[in-house]
């Protein structure tokens, strides 16, 4: 008999299913362990998440601070230390290719370079913003900068 046919659950790892409504032998018969009358008795019984009994939820009771803006543009960013590290001399470095690369998480949010790190190839660029070290540095490189945000006219 091989060694498969020999597995077993560790002893106490499986417990017995409790079986309601099986009559008062069972030690789950008459209210079938749901007590006596009361909401939570019900066949229909749904409470929604964080209800207290109508009293008021900690999630309302509890204070509230901070400021969110509605208009924050959240940028997904790169460093160019990481561009110099992924790509070769002459590549064109966009958001599908960053998404490849998987220096991008998501393509739904508008891309960033951020000057953190040393640029050592000449790269063509192509992002919504840049931090002005990033632009300094891809220009210092011999790469070309293309900004895809459109400035008001």
């Amino acid at each position: 008999m091989s060694m498969l046919a020999k597995l077993k659950p560790k002893a106490g790892a499986r417990k017995k299913m409790k079986r309601l409504g099986r009559g008062d032998a069972s030690g789950h018969g008459g209210t079938s362990t749901r007590g006596h009358k009361g909401q939570r008795a019900r066949s229909s019984m749904a409470i929604r998440v964080g209800f207290e009994g109508g009293q008021m939820p900690l999630h309302r009771r509890s204070p509230k601070w901070g400021f969110t803006n509605p208009s924050q543009i959240i940028y997904s960013t790169v460093n160019i230390g990481d561009l110099s590290e992924r790509f070769n001399a002459g590549d064109e470095v966009n958001l599908k290719s960053l998404l490849e690369k998987s220096l991008v998480r998501t393509s739904r949010r508008p891309l960033k370079i951020l000057g953190t790190g040393k640029l050592t190839k000449a790269l063509k660029v192509t992002a919504d913003a840049f931090s002005t070290s990033a632009k300094k540095a891809i220009e210092e490189a011999k790469g070309t900068v293309t900004s895809l945000k459109k400035t008001a006219s």
